[in-house]
């Protein structure tokens, strides 16, 4: 199944002039990576995976809406599903979130 084309290009508005900000299809939606590091992702359900700090992980789920991601069977801190984004400020407050961690990272090479 195919991407949120309309989310991703929602995020990629928000990211207009990033520096070091690349795309990539992953975890079977579009990615939005900062330095080689996944920030942010569009998935096929309208929803997102956001990177965050694996230690802030248990806080950001206890005040959001969001669930710590499951891949192949297993919980991954630091990795947050989060369903249908409405507004604005919402995917602002996301993007921020996943930049912000990703950007911290050393970039790869």
């Amino acid at each position: 199944m195919a991407f949120d084309a309309e989310l991703a290009d929602r995020i990629r508005d928000l990211l207009t002039g990033t520096i070091g900000l690349t795309e990539k299809k992953m975890f079977g939606g579009l990615a939005f990576l900062i330095g080689g590091h996944m920030a942010i992702a569009a998935n096929s359900k309208g929803g997102l995976l956001v990177r965050v700090d694996p230690a802030e992980s248990a806080e950001i789920v206890a005040r959001s809406n969001a669930e710590v991601a499951v891949m192949g069977g297993r919980r991954m801190t630091g990795w947050l599903q989060v369903p249908g984004v409405d507004t604005v400020e919402e995917l602002a407050d996301w993007v921020e979130l996943g930049t912000g961690y990703a950007g911290s990272l050393p970039a790869k090479t």
